[in-house]
């Protein structure tokens, strides 16, 4: 038993490597996780998701102070300038205090700069907003994850994927989890599904890092993989 949770320790490494480098490829969600390298806060995936929640980034009552704030703040954060946008959220979060979306790309900066109880606050903050803010829940979920604080990070993907099942990203987050808390099988089940929405929803790169990782897991304990 010990020799098989040593063995399973020398995969883990890489798989929460991996699940770093998703954080900062997906924007908030990574593969887990989500917050991106060269994409807009408010990702296009996320439209591909057609969530039940979908959060567009201009609402039934945008005004162009709005629009304009939000456009401003996702320029700074692609030009990595993540203080600078920081700060057009704050504006915008202190001039429109009930709108959910802005609080959740607060946030995404806040975890961009590791700033991880801050963007916890503000991400329960859009929840409070919009209870039904699968993506909100993923992203602390992500958060808790990069402190392997896998149990807490469970119970808020859960969260995510009851109010969305076809969440592909928090499926994938959860699957990690599971793996990294020795529940190969229910982990491998996850990513399963995962797989299967991010195909429907044709988005290859999605597809790529899922089959990855599910043959990583897949051979972790097969002894004749050296």
């Amino acid at each position: 038993m010990k020799v098989k949770r040593k063995h399973k320790s020398t995969f883990v490494k890489p798989v929460s490597c991996m699940m770093l480098s998703m954080i900062a490829v997906m924007g908030i969600s990574p593969l887990v996780l989500a917050v991106p390298a060269k994409v807009s806060l408010h990702r296009p995936e996320q439209d591909a998701q057609r969530q039940p929640q979908k959060i567009a980034q201009f609402s039934d009552t945008d005004t162009p102070e709005r629009s304009q704030l939000i456009q401003q703040a996702n320029a700074l954060y692609n030009q990595g300038d993540f203080k600078g946008a920081e700060e057009n959220l704050r504006k915008f979060v202190k001039k429109f205090p009930e709108d959910a979306f802005g609080h959740f790309q607060l946030g995404n900066v806040l975890f961009q700069q590791k700033k991880s109880e801050e963007a916890i606050s503000v991400y329960r903050e859009a929840i409070r907003l919009r209870p039904k803010y699968a993506l909100a829940y993923n992203a602390i979920g992500m958060i808790y994850a990069s402190q392997s604080r896998w149990e807490e990070a469970m119970t808020e993907y859960k969260k995510a994927l009851e109010i969305n099942p076809n969440y592909g990203e928090a499926l994938t987050n959860f699957a990690l989890a599971l793996w990294q808390t020795n529940k190969k099988d229910e982990a491998l089940s996850s990513l399963e599904k995962a797989l299967n929405i991010f195909k429907a929803q044709n988005r290859s790169e999605k597809v790529n890092q899922v089959e990855r990782i599910l043959k990583e897991i897949k051979t972790a304990d097969d002894p004749s993989v050296s």
